[in-house]
């Protein structure tokens, strides 16, 4: 039987016990709360310095923390930095498909349909990456740790659940990975919200996250609980685990610098469409891409006496000075800084974008440019409409976080369900709803 590495143990603490800690690159006190078991307030109580208008704690910064014990932590031992899971700077030089090759296995052959094509392992890779927002290298390595991409000259068990993700429709490289996405996304951003403390193994044995924890390392957690045995899961989630096997591929991760600074605000940004037209607001925060978390999207749709998807006259504009650096099936991606490199600083992710008289990657625009027009083109929809989201450095922005997605003044506020909610602008508040009415019509100012 394998032998697994006793994980080292932390000590019963007294109720409200102030504990040391460093903050972690996108901490938020919010979230810092909810893992500890305590409140925001007391964390400010016991951290006088922290500014009031404080977003994001800088990386690095020393605090303490009053604890409130909870029984069942799991391991305080880290697989991964938050900047190696992100699609974001550490691999705006990488070359997918040139790295694969590179290696000996089944996955440098390795060719199948996907979107509407024949694609090569990069592509499949850096599509399902880009589009989550997860670095490559993070996919690479759980098809080698979990199905020997690198390692194994064939498929010894066939590719229809190659990551341990039982299912009749994700099978195959392509959606095994698109639906591994998906659930890594859902742990790496509700841990970074502090909804998600606690879940279940395989034999329904509870996991609480050390507090101490980082997002990457409890989306992995999360993850190999939903596709591995109990041993398997202990196995994996330590240092002769799934990090093994990054390391051995891409070397030390925690070489990487954090990628989301201390009190991180939103450049000014406006409504994404012309500011004499009254649009309705018909999606409140959800995901960006896929299905689950972060709820970083809001919607958007013309005027129209339609219903429905149809053609629109009406376009869809910049909301702050950019470039246009990606498109493809309805999708256009503006990057603020003007680096051209969709991986580094703030970039606004469009959807739902027509082809049809749609700019072209390399437009440099201005806020209240012409971008495209809406429609239904791109992933799912039952109206014409626009949904955007916002990136900070390959990491997705939840709308109405701590850097809120704040556009002409219109905050948004979340409901109980994915697509609720509000925006609020002073006494004002506009109702999201996909059956718009004159509450969801968004004033002209």
């Amino acid at each position: 039987m394998l032998e697994i590495t006793p994980f080292p143990t932390r000590p019963a603490y007294g109720p409200g016990e102030l504990v040391d800690y460093i903050a972690q690159s996108g901490d938020t006190l919010d979230a810092l709360a909810a893992r500890f078991n305590t409140t925001v307030v007391e964390i400010r109580d016991a951290n006088t310095f922290i500014p009031q208008d404080a977003t994001t704690m800088p990386p690095g910064m020393p605090m303490k923390i009053p604890i409130y014990h909870r029984p069942l932590w799991g391991t305080p031992y880290q697989i991964l930095p938050d900047a190696a899971f992100v699609n974001g700077p550490d691999v705006s030089n990488f070359n997918t498909q040139a790295f694969i090759v590179q290696h000996q296995g089944w996955f440098s052959r390795y060719s199948a349909w996907a979107f509407d094509g024949t694609r090569n392992a990069g592509e499949i890779v850096d599509y399902v990456g880009i589009n989550y927002s997860i670095s490559p290298k993070i996919l690479l390595a759980l098809l080698d740790y979990l199905g020997g991409a690198f390692t194994d000259a064939a498929l010894s068990g066939g590719e229809r659940n190659i990551l341990g993700l039982e299912s009749d429709y994700w099978t195959g490289v392509y959606l095994q990975l698109s639906y591994a996405s998906n659930l890594l996304n859902d742990a790496f951003y509700l841990w970074r919200e502090g909804s998600l403390i606690e879940f279940e193994l395989e034999d329904g044995s509870l996991i609480r996250p050390d507090p101490w924890q980082n997002a990457a390392t409890v989306s992995l957690q999360y993850f190999f609980s939903k596709t591995l045995s109990v041993q398997g899961f202990h196995q994996a989630i330590g240092p002769d685990g799934f990090i093994k096997t990054y390391q051995k591929l891409f070397g030390d991760p925690w070489t990487i610098e954090p990628h989301i600074p201390g009190s991180l605000v939103q450049p000014e940004m406006i409504l994404p469409y012309e500011k004499d037209e009254v649009w309705a607001f018909t999606g409140g925060p959800h995901t960006g891409w896929g299905s689950m978390a972060p709820w970083s999207a809001l919607d958007f749709a013309p005027p129209s006496t339609i219903t429905g998807c149809y053609e629109s006259s009406v376009p869809t504009t910049a909301v702050a000075d950019g470039v246009v650096v990606r498109d493809g099936e309805g999708m256009l991606v503006l990057d603020l800084d003007g680096d051209g490199d969709e991986h580094t600083g703030w970039v606004v992710f469009y959807l739902h974008v027509a082809e049809r008289d749609r700019v072209p990657v390399g437009t440099l625009v201005k806020a209240g440019d012409f971008l495209g027009y809406p429609s239904c083109e791109g992933g799912r929809s039952t109206g014409t409409h626009i949904h955007i989201a916002r990136k900070f450095n390959g990491e997705w922005m939840v709308a109405d976080g701590v850097v809120p997605f704040v556009l002409s003044g219109w905050r948004p506020e979340r409901g109980s369900v994915p697509y609720k909610g509000w925006l609020v602008k002073g006494d004002m508040r506009v109702l999201a709803s996909d059956n718009p009415d004159y509450q969801s019509m968004i004033p002209v100012d």
